[in-house]
């Protein structure tokens, strides 16, 4: 089975580095195709990455290749996933942050799981760090975000899910193609959640906690305005999209 996996970069290369060496120590049961796309970062991080997966700073495995993609422009998060989209001939296909590390052969896991389960086109992992906190300054927020933390479920076993981050989602490689990945009208922020309503029309989204990764989690939405209105700006277009569901 072939795997491959994505991670975009925005300034920051040396994290991102960190995070894909991660995952291609722990990645050993099946050949890996790792994308890096640097979304036309002002720090030079995109010559950085171009740098070390050509000198070795990235070490491969048999089996395994580092690719780097220099965007241009900052299209934003789904847009620079989708660069690699026509690429893309694997079985499954991870969606990384840059924050991301492993510690166990977690994409393998659950290429495994989504094999034996075919009903299944994407899936997460257990995150260490999994809270989801957006607008807390709004109270009535509270129901919606209890509602994405499925704070109702038992969350210790496989479990049927309506969304998937985009720190760490698995997706069947064909259904996501099929659905032209994510939606590049989303500069930043919920376009994971639409992501897997696209996914969802294909099969089931599931949880999998056995399998686990850490998540720094850097939370920059509440740190600074312009996320902020990043954020409720892609919030109106996935309710217009999908509605609201209070």
């Amino acid at each position: 089975m072939e795997l491959s996996a994505c991670i975009v970069v925005y300034n920051g290369a040396e994290e991102a580095i960190r995070a894909a060496q991660t995952v291609l120590d722990c990645t050993r049961r099946y050949p890996l195709t790792l994308y890096l796309v640097d979304n036309a970062s002002p720090d030079g991080s995109g010559q950085r990455l171009t740098r070390a997966a050509a000198d070795g700073i990235l070490r491969t495995a048999p089996g395994q290749q580092v690719q780097v993609l220099c965007r241009t422009q900052n299209g934003g998060f789904g847009t620079g996933h989708n660069t690699v989209l026509s690429l893309l001939h694997s079985r499954v296909h991870f969606i990384l942050n840059p924050d991301i590390q492993l510690t166990a052969d977690t994409l393998s896991d659950l290429a495994d799981w989504m094999a034996a389960h075919p009903g299944v086109v994407m899936t997460r992992p257990g995150l260490t760090f999994p809270a989801y906190r957006q607008l807390p300054c709004l109270r009535f927020w509270a129901k919606y975000n209890d509602r994405y933390l499925m704070a109702d479920k038992d969350l210790t076993k496989p479990t049927e899910i309506e969304f998937c981050t985009g720190s760490f989602s698995a997706v069947d490689t064909a259904a996501f193609k099929a659905v032209g990945g994510f939606d590049e009208g989303y500069f930043m922020y919920v376009e994971d959640a639409d992501l897997t309503q696209k996914m969802r029309t294909r099969g089931k989204a599931y949880l999998v906690p056995q399998y686990t990764a850490i998540h720094a989690w850097h939370r920059a939405a509440h740190r600074s305005l312009k996320p902020f209105l990043w954020q409720l700006r892609s919030l109106l277009r996935y309710f217009s999209k999908w509605g609201f569901a209070w």
